[in-house]
């Protein structure tokens, strides 16, 4: 669970989690200002601390190496700011297991249970899911959804290079290049006041270009 500046919501998910009976759930704390560290601990987490903020990104590159080093079989992507809901992971496990897949990728458009803002519905999403299939190859319903499933062997070869938002472009693209078995899974997305909007949309395409050209 990657996060920064969560100190109010991530003492509320990780006890959610704890809740439905997951047991390991490993916090990287990317370089916040405020008490996320100490409240993630006081709820029961591991946590793992960046100096600094480096970016969602790189925190799920941590996160990933620490699953993998102690471990892992399984390895779920899951945001520290409250937007998903832990019963959907349980379902999620079932199915990557059942199919025999290497990742399993949300979706809040697969089910009608994410009330999504109408801007972002109708303009920065599609415009998202357009470039992100252009760029990667592999047609998504959802580009920019936090909620992933990992086997090991696919956490082993998914190497996040992209530190900041851009890694939800990045993780597709290595997918497809792969050639790892993958399917979605519908998700509930639940919005808040903060978000990403327009300007974080240009630096995930500021990224991705970055990275097309220096390759």
């Amino acid at each position: 669970m990657p996060a920064f500046n969560e100190e109010g919501k991530i003492g509320r998910v990780i006890r959610g989690l704890f809740e439905h009976s997951y047991k390991n759930v490993l916090v990287v704390d990317d370089g916040s200002s405020d008490q996320t560290a100490m409240q993630a601990r006081e709820a029961g987490a591991l946590v793992i601390r960046h100096l600094i903020n480096r970016g969602q990104g790189a925190a799920l590159q941590t996160g990933n190496d620490w699953a993998i080093k102690n471990g892992a079989e399984l390895i779920v992507h899951f945001d520290g700011d409250g937007q998903f809901n832990p019963k959907d992971i349980a379902h999620g496990l079932e199915k990557i297991q059942a199919e025999n897949l290497d990742v399993l990728l949300g979706s809040r458009f697969l089910d009608t249970r994410s009330k999504i803002p109408f801007f972002k519905k109708y303009f920065i999403l599609p415009i998202s899911r357009f470039v992100n299939n252009l760029i990667t190859g592999l047609k998504l319903t959802d580009v920019h959804n936090g909620f992933r499933i990992l086997n090991l062997a696919a956490a082993k070869e998914i190497r996040i290079t992209q530190d900041g938002m851009a890694h939800n472009s990045e993780i597709p693209k290595l997918i497809k290049k792969l050639n790892l078995r993958y399917s979605e899974y519908p998700v509930e997305v639940s919005y808040n006041e903060h978000g990403q909007g327009i300007g974080g949309g240009f630096k995930i395409l500021r990224d991705l270009f970055i990275d097309y050209i220096s390759k």
